[in-house]
């Protein structure tokens, strides 16, 4: 809509100003809504140092743990795994990362429902030829007030909607990576140091035997190379030994990175590896593989972003329909003596050359899309889960037939105990039975922290409140677990 005003030099400054002073108070208001841009630069080198200063023993970490119902271990105290994971929801850079994206789409969501602004355009004109006119000046105004149809407003806001959907189901699924990250990188410890512990027991009896066997050999009982044997066997069990040591450190390193501090953060820290000698069945339950593959969270966000499609689809057929552009005004006409004219504008665009044809193609293409990739995730969590239930049965089976092999050689290690002590047996025989028995410990805890790894992907395949409660989660997704500025 275009309102003309063609003033006199006499009443153009007075008009000017009235309308100015009317409408000042418009302009004011508007700009005092404005937001205003802070910066916050980043400096790689303060970063580091931020980063570099990171403890379990922080007071933020100390209040977040607090808010979670765990209490922040005391130096020198144990720190499970729940009080690992609080504190890797907490540091995790993963995790805040996650979080910033959320809360783009959330922002998002408002942009959507945002509705256009109205337009007003000054563009003074400069005429001499107008007979008796003491101005030559004229000032036209020019408002246009846009008006969506066919529900374009909520198709926008529906997309938003399904989008920041989508990021929260991906912050959930970040958030169960952290867990189980972090739980594999705990587990790697245990075992690295519960290795160390029996490599050191077989080391101590394959150097009884040894010893045996030396002085067995000077005494012309048994050969040289028996003796030789038993040296090779010990040299490969402290090679595996000084290997342990190594895992340890490589290990210790990977649970920081898990936890997002520096590896110095964690010395003097102990912790407890309670529940790796546990085998829980709960997670083999039918219920749980189906409500796996309905709400796991990788599937929740295909799901919300083939909805986005839909929206966004629904969108572009409300888009061939024409766009209005509305307004009213006031015209005052200086050559017909001061006439007042009341005008009213509408602008319509013409579906004329095209109805929005292309746009429609592209969004039904992807609708077909987000459907197709749909069935593709719901696919790889059938394929995912089935394959970590029947992993995790395996390795169950492997424990028990290592806990049965175990079994039988502390009996047989007993037994040739007692002989020794009634002198019907050689003390080698004892050494010798205790390195087997060692050896098969070594064997059973092979097969527990197998078993334990198959449990952490089965874990991660279901995504049970069973394993992460419902409230860690949230914990996880607040903002307040960021120490991001």
């Amino acid at each position: 809509m275009r309102i003309s005003l063609i003033m006199l030099r006499a009443n153009f400054k007075s008009r000017a100003i009235r309308f100015v002073a009317a409408h000042a108070w418009v302009l004011a208001l508007a700009l005092s809504g404005c937001a205003h841009f802070q910066p916050r630069p980043i400096s790689p080198a303060q970063s580091l140092a931020a980063y570099e200063d990171r403890s379990l023993f922080r007071p933020g970490l100390e209040a977040f743990l607090a808010a979670n119902h765990a209490a922040s271990p005391a130096p020198g105290r144990p720190w499970d795994l729940r009080a690992l994971t609080l504190a890797a929801f907490y540091y995790q850079p993963s995790l805040a990362y996650a979080r910033a994206q959320l809360l783009a789409a959330q922002a998002a969501r408002s942009t959507a429902a945002e509705r256009p602004n109205p337009s007003l355009s000054v563009s003074p004109a400069h005429d001499s030829g107008i007979p008796g006119a003491p101005s030559p000046w004229i000032v036209p105004l020019s408002m246009d007030w846009p008006l969506e149809t066919a529900g374009r407003r909520g198709d926008r806001m529906a997309v938003a909607r399904h989008l920041a959907a989508a990021a929260r189901w991906d912050l959930i699924g970040t958030v169960w990576a952290v867990r189980n990250r972090l739980r594999a990188a705990l587990l790697a410890l245990y075992a690295a140091h519960r290795s160390e512990v029996l490599l050191a027991r077989q080391e101590a009896a394959q150097r009884t035997v040894l010893n045996l066997l030396e002085g067995q050999f000077k005494a012309g009982v048994v050969s040289s190379y028996e003796v030789t044997q038993a040296r090779i066997a010990l040299d490969r069990t402290t090679l595996a030994r000084q290997a342990q040591e190594g895992q340890i450190r490589e290990a210790s390193i990977a649970l920081a990175d898990a936890l997002g501090v520096p590896p110095r953060a964690l010395q003097h820290v102990r912790f407890s590896f309670s529940g790796f000698d546990e085998f829980p069945q709960d997670l083999t339950r039918p219920e749980v593989r189906r409500d796996a593959l309905l709400g796991r969270s990788d599937v929740r966000a295909a799901l919300e972003r083939y909805a986005a499609s839909q929206s966004a689809l629904k969108l572009q057929i409300a888009r061939q329909w024409p766009s209005i552009n509305l307004g009213s005004g006031y015209a005052w006409n200086a050559q017909l003596a001061g006439d007042s004219e009341w005008q009213l504008g509408l602008n319509v665009t013409l579906p004329v050359l095209n109805h929005n044809q292309g746009p429609i193609a592209e969004a039904r293409a992807r609708r077909r899309a987000a459907a197709a990739r749909f069935i593709t995730i719901q696919a790889d969590a059938v394929a995912q889960i089935d394959g970590a239930l029947a992993a995790y049965r395996a390795a169950l089976t492997r424990v028990q037939t290592a806990t049965a092999l175990l079994g039988n050689l502390r009996r047989q290690l007993n037994a040739i105990r007692q002989q020794v002590q009634a002198g019907e047996r050689q003390p080698l025989d004892l050494a010798t039975a205790k390195v087997a028995f060692y050896a098969a410990v070594q064997s059973r805890l092979a097969a527990d922290v197998s078993a334990q790894r198959a449990l952490g992907v089965l874990e991660d395949a279901v995504q049970s409140p069973l394993t992460l409660s419902s409230s860690a989660v949230r914990s996880a997704e607040s903002e307040k677990a960021s120490n991001l500025p």
